[in-house]
């Protein structure tokens, strides 16, 4: 396998000029996390910012059909992040092409998580909440001072989304050339770290609860409280993550019947007693 990246890196068939890899940073900071839907967030967003990079690799219509399939997947990351996955799966792509494939998949799903975690903190809610105020209270007492430095901030800010993408790319370049006879391990332990960070996501954003108790007596028992939590936390999130996967998998639903009935046993089961919001 070294040997065969070796031979690509010589030939330097699909080299892209710095003006068409820095293109897909360009169209993820304008559309990005725009065109968000229910089934893969922002999967199309991050498709068309690849798009056109891609097909400087990819002339042959079923490689360039092959890599878009793996792009147009399931991905949300803090929009100010994303350059930074886009520039490694740029790097990836050009040295290795389709060979790079499992690798781009695990390096986006493992990635998003801790990279939408330091995003979301600091430049989502920190940044806007400090410098906004500080910008708002000077235009408010007339100073304006305070919309010039909103507008700089925010310059700086597409600035950070170029940088972050130049480290990207440079660090999916090294990963290619100095850790080639280790990118199978490397690829396996971002599949892992990726299964743990949505193996999180089900403990933490599926919320399904149930009022239902049991009574002995004078003694009350909360299926919730007393049993599910003892055994397992999340046992029902799990449960319903699995049904769904069940659903789409093997059923081939689609996102939007899978959404509907889910309502559909919400209202039923909210109505009978059996799931209600919890305390």
């Amino acid at each position: 396998m070294s040997d065969r990246i070796s031979s690509n890196l010589i030939s330097d068939t699909k080299k892209l000029s710095k003006k068409e890899k820095r293109n897909a940073a360009w169209r993820w900071s304008f559309i990005g996390s725009n065109n968000v839907n229910y089934g893969t967030l922002q999967g199309t967003g991050y498709a068309w910012s690849m798009a056109r990079t891609l097909r400087k690799v990819y002339p042959n219509d079923d490689d360039y059909v092959k890599a878009m399939e793996v792009e147009y997947e399931y991905f949300n990351i803090t929009p100010y992040m994303g350059p930074l996955v886009v520039g490694a799966d740029v790097a990836l792509q050009e040295q290795q092409g389709t060979d790079s494939l499992e690798a781009v998949r695990s390096i986006k799903t493992s990635l998003m998580g801790p990279l939408s975690g330091i995003g979301d903190s600091l430049l989502w809610v920190l940044l806007p909440t400090i410098m906004g105020s500080i910008s708002g209270y000077m235009a408010l007492d007339g100073n304006p001072l305070g919309a010039i430095a909103w507008i700089l901030i925010n310059m700086l800010l597409i600035w950070m989304r170029i940088k972050l993408f130049d480290i990207g790319y440079e660090s999916g370049v090294r990963l290619i050339t100095d850790m080639a006879d280790s990118l199978t391990a490397v690829t396996e332990a971002a599949s892992v770290m990726g299964l743990t960070v949505v193996g999180s996501l089900i403990a933490t954003v599926v919320k399904v609860y149930t009022p239902l108790e049991f009574t002995f007596g004078e003694v009350s028992l909360s299926l919730q409280e007393g049993i599910f939590n003892q055994i397992l936390p999340a046992i029902l999130a799990v449960a319903l993550t699995s049904f769904v996967y069940w659903l789409m998998e093997k059923k081939k639903w689609g996102f939007l019947k899978v959404i509907f009935l889910i309502i559909f046993i919400s209202l039923v089961g909210s109505y009978f007693g059996i799931l209600g919001v919890a305390p």
